[in-house]
């Protein structure tokens, strides 16, 4: 039974992970795809559309979330204390860069601030 819950927890992490990727994969593509075609309609202006990079940055912060879930669900069993330490670097270093992306994202999200508003609309 305890070979079963292994197996599935790590199968489980795995799956996680491919999420992760599919979001980071999908939402760059989506990016570059939607700043190219930003750049070739837009005559004046050197600021790219600000809800390019919100989108990015969300689906980013989505990913991190879900790869942390992922590193917890890989040593939730049995793990070494090697193991825990490095979950704890891991565990800090998405956090912080988790915590940064989403105070941009609230910076950036502020209407009232015309440098950031949307020519577009």
């Amino acid at each position: 039974m305890e070979e079963i819950i292994k197996t599935s927890t790590l199968d489980l992490a795995q799956f996680i992970e491919l999420l992760a990727a599919i979001i980071i994969f999908y939402s760059s593509g989506k990016a570059v795809f939607k700043y190219i075609k930003d750049n070739i309609s837009r005559s004046a202006g050197f600021l790219p559309n600000i809800e390019i990079r919100l989108n990015l940055g969300k689906s980013l912060a989505i990913a991190l979330e879900l790869l942390l879930g992922a590193d917890i669900l890989k040593t939730a069993i049995a793990p070494s204390w090697d193991e825990i330490g490095k979950l704890a670097a891991i565990a800090a270093l998405r956090t912080a860069l988790n915590y940064f992306l989403e105070r941009d994202l609230k910076n950036y999200e502020n209407k009232n601030d015309p440098v950031f508003q949307n020519p577009n609309k």
